[in-house]
């Protein structure tokens, strides 16, 4: 099964550089590649939203975020359990849009 790819727009924190997050944003349209994009993982989470079990469920996840084990406390705190086989998460927050993208769309990389 291929992965799922995740992408969080981060619109409340602005903890990742904008331009970052653009440049991550374009090359994903760019690849023609399906994803997801939500406009912040944190207010999801915080409001317990449903949508990030349907988002764990399906298959491996691939997700352009901030902090890897930021990113899955956030599930975790909304009760979505994610194993660590299951999901990648690559960093905008500290490495570059062109690291971001590499990682995700060859679904290496990216901390657990």
């Amino acid at each position: 099964m291929a992965a799922r790819i995740l992408y969080c727009h981060c619109a409340y924190a602005k903890v990742v550089p904008a331009e970052t997050k653009t440049a991550v944003l374009e090359g994903l349209a760019q690849a023609d590649v399906e994803f997801d994009a939500v406009p912040d993982l944190c207010e999801m989470a915080a409001r317990r939203d449903p949508r990030l079990a349907e988002l764990a469920s399906n298959g491996p996840l691939r997700i352009a975020a901030c902090y890897p084990r930021a990113v899955k406390w956030l599930f975790a705190s909304a009760g979505v359990t994610m194993g660590d086989q299951s999901a990648s998460v690559c960093n905008m927050r500290t490495d570059s849009a062109e690291k971001v993208l590499q990682d995700i769309l060859s679904g290496t990389g990216g901390g657990q």
